[in-house]
């Protein structure tokens, strides 16, 4: 009899002091990824892009496994998902998931999760949306899921799958590898019949989220350290969940998972890969530049040279739970009459409307965003190009992906600075914001993105400098200056603070 793989997912990561909620409507119309999908529409909507759920499915078709398809959505960081939209998405998860169920038992689930969303009611939302899994299936169906590195990963989550995949990079160029790789290890222990032993360690202090790039040391020294212990330790998969060290729940921070034929290898590989952690933990330390200085630091670098430098506007990343919207940086770029920048993005639907309204070649006074924060930039724009904001990500994380941010103008602000106009937010990780409104990035002096780490996949290898700068916003560079209420006892918000 054919094996059945219900495949599904509910992405969403949660700032827990980020100024706006997550609400149904985000996961709708998602900027940069797929709108919500149900079960006619999954397999077909994300089979071509670079989502975990492409790489399971195409793993579920090779293991000539039958595919029964969920529901699955995904909303840009922001703040905690609301009590409505998080129980009408997981609803209509299990509710699928039991209609197919009613119709012939399944053998396995995959789920592409995220494992830093919080919930109103619901800290560990993840854990939360295992449980009302597992519940439908019983104990003995197994189910595996993909998870963001950015996970909290949790000892209830783990005890409720019987495997979790996180990706291995940041930026995230591996996530159908990661969704394949855990449906493969479904089928196994599908076939096998019996559980995998399981590991879960955590660490104790914080890894600010600029210091978590893969491309560089020391997170690209744990990577070689942690295939060189999966290997030793001959476990099938060690997860390393560096944490998204801005939601104020327990979980909070920096995990690690460990999955053997024998509990003795799990446990040996989970605490090998912590001790390495702990040994190395001044390392993940780091600092960022301020504003004006990165910008002086910008300018004096893009004279006479060929290549953009390109700057990344940490504390507002759409990806970390920014809005997209501050405008530090922009002023500062005015101010120092920066030339050959461009500053992508501002998030701000009605400054886009109002291009729009005026038309290619206008000239109009704008309070340019400030929505999250009160702080808007008020500025005299020329209207250089309008899109409807909708194309296909091309960069190495998100290539395949559809892409619409609504009306998207660009404009002049200054004689050497422009600004691109959005209606819905995304993070600048993909050349293609920008080229499909008539800007080739590589022919720019700066680049001003609102990103931490993301952009790197794409715009590092461009560049001939890369500068991260702390303009306001709530994706704050040092996690410690948060107003955290709800952390476990002894964990260290700073790295090697205390000792």
């Amino acid at each position: 009899m054919q094996m059945r793989i219900a495949i599904g997912g509910f992405q969403h990561e949660s700032h827990s002091f980020a100024p706006l909620p997550t609400g149904w409507d985000q996961f709708l119309t998602p900027g940069g990824f797929p709108a919500l999908q149900r079960a006619a529409t999954l397999v077909e909507a994300l089979r071509p892009t670079s989502l975990p759920t492409s790489g399971a499915i195409r793993a579920t078709e090779a293991a000539g496994a039958e595919i029964v398809p969920l529901v699955w959505c995904m909303a840009n960081p922001a703040g905690p998902v609301t009590a409505e939209a998080f129980e009408r998405i997981t609803a209509l998860l299990v509710a699928t998931l039991s209609d197919a169920v009613a119709e012939a038992p399944v053998d396995g689930v995959f789920l592409e999760l995220h494992g830093a969303m919080v919930a109103v009611g619901h800290d560990d939302a993840e854990a939360e949306v295992l449980r009302r899994v597992r519940a439908v299936v019983g104990p003995n169906v197994p189910i595996a899921a993909s998870l963001d590195p950015h996970c909290n990963l949790t000892q209830e989550m783990t005890d409720l799958a019987d495997v979790l995949v996180p990706y291995r990079t940041y930026p995230h160029v591996d996530q159908a590898y990661a969704g394949g790789r855990a449906t493969e290890i479904l089928v196994e222990r599908v076939k096998a019949g019996k559980p995998l032993a399981k590991a879960w360690r955590q660490v104790d202090f914080l890894i600010p989220l600029t210091m978590q790039c893969t491309m560089v040391p020391p997170m690209s020294l744990v990577l070689e350290e942690r295939a060189r212990l999966e290997a030793l330790h001959n476990v099938r998969e060690l997860g390393f969940c560096f944490g998204f060290p801005y939601a104020d729940f327990p979980g909070c921070g920096v995990a690690v998972s460990a999955y053997a034929e024998d509990q003795a290898s799990a446990d040996a590989a989970a605490e090998a890969l912590c001790a390495y952690l702990n040994t190395h933990e001044a390392s993940f330390g780091g600092n960022v530049l301020e504003a004006a200085e990165g910008v002086a630091q910008a300018i004096t670098l893009a004279r006479g040279n060929s290549k953009p430098v390109v700057m990344a506007d940490t504390q507002d990343n759409p990806g970390g739970g920014g809005h997209g919207d501050t405008t530090g940086l922009l002023a500062e770029l005015i101010r120092q009459d920066a030339q050959g920048a461009v500053l992508c993005l501002i998030n701000d639907a009605e400054s886009a409307a109002a291009c729009h309204a005026a038309g290619e070649g206008a000239s109009l006074a704008l309070t340019l965003g400030g929505k999250s924060d009160g702080a808007p930039l008020a500025v005299n724009a020329t209207v250089e190009r309008l899109t409807d904001g909708r194309f296909t990500c091309t960069g190495p994380m998100g290539k395949g992906n559809p892409a619409n941010l609504g009306a998207t103008a660009l404009i002049r602000v200054s004689s050497g600075v422009r600004v691109v106009v959005v209606s819905r937010k995304m993070q600048a990780l993909d050349q293609a914001i920008l080229t499909h409104i008539g800007v080739q990035p590589s022919a720019q002096s700066i680049l001003a993105l609102k990103s931490s780490v993301h952009f790197r996949a794409d715009f590092q290898p461009i560049s001939q400098a890369v500068l991260v700068v702390a303009a306001p916003g709530p994706v704050v560079a040092d996690p410690a200056t948060l107003p955290f209420t709800n952390l476990r006892p002894g964990l260290r918000l700073r790295p090697g603070a205390n000792r």
